[in-house]
């Protein structure tokens, strides 16, 4: 890390303060500033000036934005009487010309077409290996491919499999992280709902970059974020092992990380909920 005179620079000082240095380089930089009073001094002019600007910037725009409330407030009652007036008319029309006895047949027929329907469509599922809910879950899992598609580095074998352990779980700078919230119309996101995720993991050559990193999720209750972390690790050990070349890796997890966990885990659901039914089945690969 480069000093002039034994200080901080004023470069290192705005990369703390915006939090985008890395692990390693943050801790460096916490320890000169708990011992150096004039660097601290000039950390706090710069977070204060940086506190003024941001401060200046939001009152400038919140007076020329008009309120939200009231029209929010008048349109949800507006929509909410609109609705009850058609959902009331339309039925009072409809027992209007047709019989009761007439009605209630017809409404019993589409409840059991219905239930006939759904049965049919979870029987298919089951002759072709499909689950309705895990492939909802896997859509909702996948990155989309035109933000996300994957990017690496310059990496060979070795390089991969000497990194130490700060690097391939490496953080993700806080100002790269509000992008890709933003790029995937994400507002306001909780820090236990999301991981800012690498496509293709440090750990097998996948670059810092925003073509490299979505938001996944960590609820969804199947393909979290939890279960493709189980995958780059397995996928990790493999070819360290020299059991599988690493553009192999980086192809599979890039273009269906889902496929690929099935793939190297020989099974069609993540292990956590597999143990549960099963709690003796070991990993193969």
């Amino acid at each position: 890390m480069a000093r002039e005179e034994f200080h901080l620079s004023d470069q290192e000082l705005i990369l703390m303060a915006d939090g985008e240095l890395q692990t390693r380089d943050a801790g460096q930089v916490r320890a000169h500033l708990a011992a150096c009073w004039h660097c601290r001094s000039r950390m706090a002019e710069i977070e204060g000036t940086i506190a003024d600007f941001a401060r200046a910037y939001r009152q400038t725009l919140d007076s020329q934005l008009p309120p939200i409330d009231g029209p929010r407030a008048l349109l949800k009652a507006q929509l909410a009487e609109l609705t009850a007036t058609l959902q009331a008319g339309s039925w009072r029309r409809f027992f209007q010309f047709i019989p009761f006895s007439r009605a209630a047949a017809g409404i019993c027929v589409a409840v059991l077409l219905a239930a006939m329907a759904g049965k049919l469509f979870i029987s298919h599922a089951a002759l072709h290996g499909e689950n309705p809910a895990v492939n909802g879950i896997e859509r909702g899992a996948i990155p989309d491919r035109n933000l996300t598609p994957g990017a690496t580095r310059t990496a060979s074998v070795g390089d991969v499999c000497s990194m130490p352990h700060e690097e391939v779980v490496r953080d993700v700078p806080a100002r790269l992280r509000q992008e890709i919230f933003q790029e995937y119309g994400i507002e306001a996101p909780r820090a236990d709902d999301y991981e800012i995720d690498y496509l293709i993991a440090p750990g097998l050559g996948g670059a810092q970059d925003i073509h490299n990193l979505w938001p996944q999720p960590y609820t969804s209750p199947a393909w979290n974020a939890r279960v493709k972390d189980a995958l780059e690790e397995h996928l990790h050990q493999l070819v360290c092992a020299g059991r599988l070349d690493l553009p192999t890796a980086q192809h599979d997890i890039a273009a269906d990380w889902i496929a690929a966990y099935k793939k190297y885990f020989h099974t069609d659901r993540p292990l956590a909920v597999r143990s549960e039914m099963f709690p003796f089945v070991r990993v193969s690969s």
